[in-house]
Parts: structure tokens; sequence; C-alpha cells
């Protein structure tokens, strides 16, 4: 049978139904969210004359919880034309609206018994064959099919999604015994495919995966800081970046998920764990007992491990809970020697190697929670995995660990691990003792450019199955490298296709990078038949070096800054002119130089989550690697007859001026940073592999080399006049710095083609010498130069 997604219905619109539903809108289906019908009138509705029976009334609280949604920051939605897709009602009046959807999803409070009175009702209106599922984070799958149609049974399995669900990335699948494999693998695929996410297969057990692991590797966690006399600002800082953890670390998490969800969850896994080796663990700590008592619950309530205050003279202040007073202090900057040990390197398998082998209190915390971990990962095989790679894709997409459990492990050593968990007075499962017995040193190894795992039954190596959906850059570089320099790696992605990857930090493109994507147009014009642009780190790329340009800059070596402009400016022309097709990943922060390459590539293939904008006017300049030219050719194509032309120049400029970044992949084909021709894959692990697809289409049909524009229509003085008088008026009512004025003055000047007296078509060369011209004139300002100081030792920019 195929199934097809046209229609969802959402059943409880709070926290996680509203974001549910706000998530399929972003993909372009619609959406049915209902909730209960309000009991009484709030005194606003009475005021009104409403009553009970008034629409308002009824949808109340599914409309007000949808509102919330998308006023939310983060915003669940890619942009918020798209909530036109959700239509709302409540259970009473809209249940019987149910036998429209393809797939109904249940997302109430965690009480089976509401479960099951929910259900009585979608029984009556659902559609046979169609999908009716459970976004519980608890209650036994099974338990719920108490009274239930056969086809309901058949069509019924968890899908339990994290919040916020547009960013977190995992998808729990928890299948019934009744449940029929089809239905699994359909919701497998399209949780993947379609939702992007990663799905993850797993058992009706207790919290299932992520849920199961995460909360160990926590109330582990609280254990070991208070053996080692840890506190809170050093727990953070050890278990936050540095490890590759979220900046959240611990307690910060904690605070945003809420302390009542972390002893719900823990609580159950105490009442449910007679089996469980580890089960006093999750007995929650006095403090934490206490905190709970006293509705210290994180964020929701104003506090929690961290408050958030006012000094005396009305700053914002930070403060931390002393776990052993529950009192507020300040915030404490945490030191430790083995963490400045780490700073420098970049890799983080490599950092997790050496800071396995520091000895100071960071490193005993780090070891001895890694060891329970693996200890507490390896028991729970087959009990709620049979396979190890699941367990650290829940970890990586539920928890935003960059490294699952067992992949920790192979950083440290597989046999090194057992050795030091064995004298530390942990055990690993039999099965780990019995693969390295065997002669297999790892859990996981890369074949032939493809990473298998260790599968316990078989006791060999298999392929991850969907993994030949993906490319994985990391495991094509011991054997598809074809050249490489020290800000750059030029692979064979198979297929005639080469892929360009920065790998310099936050991969800002300097020289290396210039010099990369050259030569990856050479070596593609000779012997390969397109180019990909794309990496697998955080981001695509947080724009120029602006540390170079500062030296140069402060140095007022104008000459060797012209050089450098005109390279970064030809070799974005380069992307664009030549004779094979060039298609951009971005994904993440995609900004300055990065959105400027895009901006010249034949097609962007870009992840949902890209955040894509010009954003040199912070720094006190203009766009100077033909970003402005380019906006400027975009806006002139956008051009009907009369004074239109001046409102679709005036956006662009705004867009400029206002260092706009895109919230969105849809959003940034709003704001004319991608074509709507330009693709978006929603799930970023298949990123690469939808480019590579999307660089071969372009050369299988008939890819020829573009011709350079010379028909630009630029508006001369009379555009030009129209943006001064607006900047100055800016200026006057004190919206604008002096030195804002002068950025606007000169991005409007290249924007109109400069000083012509009427509009004229002029050629891209054109554009882009008044464009560097104007770049390096803002170079020689103190302001910019101030404002690039700032940003490079504050990360913040000087408004000045």
């Amino acid at each position: 049978m195929k199934r097809i997604i046209k229609k969802v219905a959402v059943l409880g619109s709070g926290v996680m139904g509203s974001r549910i539903a706000c998530h399929f809108a972003n993909i372009g289906v619609q959406v049915l969210l209902l909730d209960i019908v309000p009991k009484e009138l709030t005194p606003d509705e009475e005021k009104k004359g409403l009553t009970l029976e008034s629409k308002a009334v009824r949808n109340r609280i599914v409309n007000s919880s949808l509102d919330a949604a998308l006023k939310s920051n983060p915003s669940p939605i890619y942009r918020q034309s798209d909530a036109r897709l959700i239509q709302t009602g409540n259970f009473e009046d809209n249940m019987k609206d149910i036998a429209t959807a393809d797939w109904t999803i249940e997302v109430v409070v965690e009480n089976l018994k509401i479960k099951k009175l929910v259900y009585d009702q979608v029984e009556q209106h659902r559609k046979p064959g169609t999908l009716i599922t459970s976004n519980t984070s608890g209650i036994p799958i099974y338990m719920m099919l108490e009274g239930r149609s056969d086809d309901f049974r058949k069509h019924f399995c968890g899908t339990h999604f994290f919040n916020p669900p547009r960013y977190l990335k995992l998808l729990e699948i928890i299948p019934t015994p009744e449940t029929d494999t089809a239905v699994v693998d359909f919701l497998m695929h399209y949780g993947d495919l379609y939702l992007g996410k990663t799905t993850v297969l797993a058992k009706d057990t207790p919290a299932f995966i992520a849920n199961r692991v995460g909360i160990y590797a926590i109330m582990q966690g609280l254990q070991v800081m208070n053996k080692l006399g840890l506190n809170v600002d050093e727990v953070d800082r050890i278990s936050g970046p540095i490890i590759g953890r979220p900046k959240s670390a611990t307690f910060r998490t904690l605070d945003v998920v809420g302390l009542d969800t972390l002893a719900n969850v823990a609580n159950g896994l105490y009442q449910t764990g007679e089996r469980d080796e580890s089960r006093e663990l999750f007995q929650l700590p006095d403090y934490l007992q206490k905190m709970v008592e006293n509705k210290w619950l994180g964020d929701k309530t104003g506090q929690g491990f961290y408050k958030k205050t006012k000094d005396a003279k009305g700053k914002t202040e930070i403060l931390t809970l002393d776990l052993n007073t529950l009192e507020y202090g300040p915030k404490q900057r945490a030191k430790f020697q083995s963490l400045e040990v780490l700073k420098p390197i970049e890799d983080l398998k490599k950092r997790v190697k050496v800071f396995s082998g520091q000895s100071d209190k960071a490193a005993q915390f780090f070891n001895e929670s890694l060891y329970g971990l693996f200890q507490y990962v390896s028991n729970r095989i087959p009990e709620i995995s049979d396979e190890l790679y699941r367990i650290d894709d829940a970890m990586r997409a539920g928890f935003g660990w960059e490294l699952g459990p067992f992949e920790y492990w192979d950083a440290i050593g597989a046999r090194e691990g057992v050795q030091r968990m064995i004298e530390n007075g942990y055990q690993p499962a039999a099965w780990v003792e019995e693969m390295l017995n065997s002669g297999k040193e790892s859990f996981y190894i890369v074949e032939n450019g493809n990473r298998r795992y260790y599968d316990i039954n078989s006791k060999e190596y298999k392929a991850i199955p969907g993994a030949e959906n993906f490319i994985i850059l990391e495991n094509l570089r011991g054997s598809n490298v074809i050249w490489k320099n020290t800000g750059a790696t030029i692979t064979d992605l198979g297929d005639g296709i080469l892929n360009v990857e920065f790998h310099t930090k936050m991969n800002t493109m300097g020289g290396d990078v210039i010099m990369a994507l050259n030569k990856g147009i050479d070596l593609a014009e000779k012997d390969f038949r397109g180019m990909v642009v794309g990496n697998q780190g955080a981001n695509f790329s947080a724009g120029a070096n602006v540390g170079l340009i500062y030296m140069y800059a402060l140095d007022q070596d104008f000459d060797e800054l012209n050089m450098i402009i005109r390279q970064f400016q030809n070799t974005m022309m380069r992307m664009r002119y030549s004779a094979i097709p060039v298609v951009g990943a971005p994904h993440g922060l995609t900004l300055g130089g990065g959105c400027e390459l895009n901006l010249h590539v034949d097609h962007i293939q870009a992840a949902a989550e890209t955040y894509m904008g010009l954003v040199e006017f912070g720094v006190g300049l203009i766009p100077g690697g033909g970003g402005t030219k380019e906006m400027t050719l975009r806006a002139a194509d956008m051009y009907a007859d009369g004074d239109i032309e001046y409102n679709d120049l005036k956006n662009v400029f705004l867009n400029i001026g206002m260092a706009k970044v895109s919230t969105s992949a849809k959003e940034a084909v709003d704001l004319g940073f991608m074509r709507k021709s330009d693709g978006i894959t929603i799930n970023s692990n298949r990123l690469i592999a939808d480019a590579k697809a999307q660089a071969i289409l372009l050369a299988e049909a008939g890819y020829t080399k573009p011709v350079q524009r010379t028909n630009i229509k630029v508006q001369g003085k009379g555009a030009l006049g129209m943006f001064l008088t607006g900047a100055n008026a800016m200026f006057t009512g004190r919206y604008m710095s002096e030195h804002d004025l002068k950025i606007s003055q000169k991005l409007a000047y290249v924007m109109c083609g400069g000083d012509l007296s009427a509009p004229t078509e002029v050629s891209e060369q054109y554009l882009l010498d008044l464009e560097r011209e104007a770049f390096l004139s803002l170079t020689g300002e103190r302001k910019t130069l101030e404002r690039i100081q700032s940003i490079l030792t504050t990360g913040k920019p000087l408004r000045n």
C-alpha cells in the first residue's frame, strides 16, 4: 500500500503538540490541531458577553497554545506564513474531522486513563488504515492498546518527538508486538526523509532509549560531582562544548527542560527498574528533592540551578545555586589545568583522548562519568536496543551530543577504556570483552568509505541500515582525499563530483580556503563533471577572515588589501562562471563571505536550518566579495515598470543595511539570498548527498559555462538621492550613528551604480569595482577598525 501524508491531526496543543503541528506545517503538510473545551469563562470573555458556547471560547485553549508557540523564540516554524496550514478546533466539535487525516498523533497529558478516553473518541471517527501514534515519553506503549480494535492495533505505535521538535533531531519509533511492520518501516522512512529526523527504532522499555541513557548520564554526573566536591559552575564548564556537549551543559540544560521533568523520568525509572543494576542511582538527591518541593524548577519558575536577577545598578546578573546550602551566589569562573591543555585541539576525538589522560578534578569527573556510562550502555544491549549504533544515534540526536557513548569509548580506545573501567570499579558487559578477545578493537570501523558497527549477535561488523543515503565526509578522508591544505580539503565524492570542505575555525574564509576553491574548479574542469562546496561542521561559514583584514588595514597596506579583495571577488565569480556546475550546501551560520559564495553558485541545496545573511555592516563594512553586486543584480532582475523598481532596490538595501539573517532556508528565499529554484534538505544528514545529486543533474542536463552579465539595470542619481535622504533622516533622528550613515552612503552609491545621471545598464565587473573601492575606503576608517577589534576580542560588534 502506497501511503501519502497529506493531512495530520494533532490531539493536544500543549508545548509539544503545538510545536509538532508547526513542524508538520514546516514541510507543507496540512494540520488539524485540537484540544479540550474550557469549562469556565475568563473575566475578559465575560466582559465581551461571550458564553461557553461561543466558538472563540471553545477554541480558546488551542488558539492560545498555538499563538504562544508562534511567538516563542526560537521559533518552531520556518516562516510565519506557514502557520496558515494549521487549522484549530476542539475535541467536542472537531474530533469528527480526524476522518480526513492520514495520521493522527496523540499528544495529551501523560495520564493513561485520559489517553484511553481520547482513543475512545478516535476509534469513532478515524478512517481505517490511517496511522495513529502516541507521543508519550514514559507510558508503556502496549498499555494503550487495551480495548482497541484490530485495525487500531495494527496501525498504532509510539512516535516520541523531542522538544523542541523543529531543532532536536531525534524521533524514537516504538512499535508494539501488534504493530504492522509496514507501518514501522513507513514511519522510519518518513521521519528521516520528510521530517528531517534521526529515526531510531526503540523497544517498549522504560523511557525508551535516549531518556533512559540521558537521565542515567545526568544522575551519574551528580553522584560523581558530589564525590569530587565540585560545584554547579565547575560541572557545567567541564560538561559543555569542550567535550562535545551543548553549551547548556548539565545544569543549564536541566533548568531549560525543567527539574520536574527530570524528577518524573528519574522516579519512573526507579519504580520500573527492578532489573536495572543502576536502579538506586535514579533516586533524587536530597537537594534536588528540596528544589522540586520549593518549585525551583528552572526557567519555567524563574529559578533552578541558576537564577536571573538584577544588581544594585539594575544590570542583569546570573546567580548560581550552592547545592550544600541551597543559597544563590555570584557565578564563579571555573578553571582547570586540563581544560587549558584542550583549548588548541580542534578535533573532538583527539580532545577526548587527551582529556582522558589528564589527572586533575575535571579529568577525574570526565573519566568516571564515562566509565559509568560505558558500563550502563553495554548492559542495555539487548534490553533497549539490539544494535549499539541506535544508542549513539539517539544520544546525538536527542541530547545534542557530538559523540554517542560507544563513540566516546572508541575515542579513548575500547580496550583501554575497559582496563580503566575495571581499575575504577566498573564492569563492562560480557559481550564487550568477548569482542576484544576476538581481536576486534573498536565498536566502529570504516571500510571503503563506509562506517560499520559491531553486531553483538553475529559478532561481526555490519553496515548501518540506511547509511547508503548519506555521505559522511569523515569516512572518506582516509581514501578519497585528492588535495588539501591547512584550511580545506578536496574530496572525491564519486560519480565525477568533487567536494570542497572548509575546516578553519568557524569555517572562516581566508587564503587557504580561496586557494582550495580555485583548485577544486581547476581539478573539476580537467577530470570531473561538477563540484559541491559543503562541510559537516557546526556551521557552513561565519564569513571572511576579518582578522586578516584588520591586520592589513591597521598597517594601512591597502595595496595588499586591494589584491586580497580582488582575489576574493574573482573566486566568487569563478563559482558562477566555470565550465562545471557548482552546488553550495549551506547549513547553520552562513554569513558574510559564506553567504556571498552561495550567492554565486549555480544551485544552492540548503539545510532547512540555514541562517544566511550579509552581515558586514555590523563590522563597519559593506559586502565586498561580490555580495553587493549580486544583490543589486537580483534586485534589477525583479524590476517591473514604474516606481516598483525603487521598492525592490530599497528592500535589498535594507536587508544588507540591517544585516538581516534568515531564521531558516525558507526565509533565506524570502530575503533573496536563495532563489525559488534552489533546494531545501530537511534532514541535514542528507545534505551532501542531495547536493551531489543536484550537481549530477546539472551536469547531465548539458551544463554549459554561463556568460557574465553586462545588462544589469542600475538606477543612478534618482535612487541614490532617495537612499541618501532616508539615511540622513535616520541619522538626524538618532536611529543610526555617524559611522552607520557613512556605510549607508557607500552601500547606496554602489547599489545605484555610482553617480550616473539616469538609469543605465552596466556590467558585473563595473559593480564589482565600485564595491571593492567602497569596501577598501571603509577599511581605512578608525571606527571600522574599532568594530573589527571588538569582534575579534569579544565576539560582539561595537556600536559606534
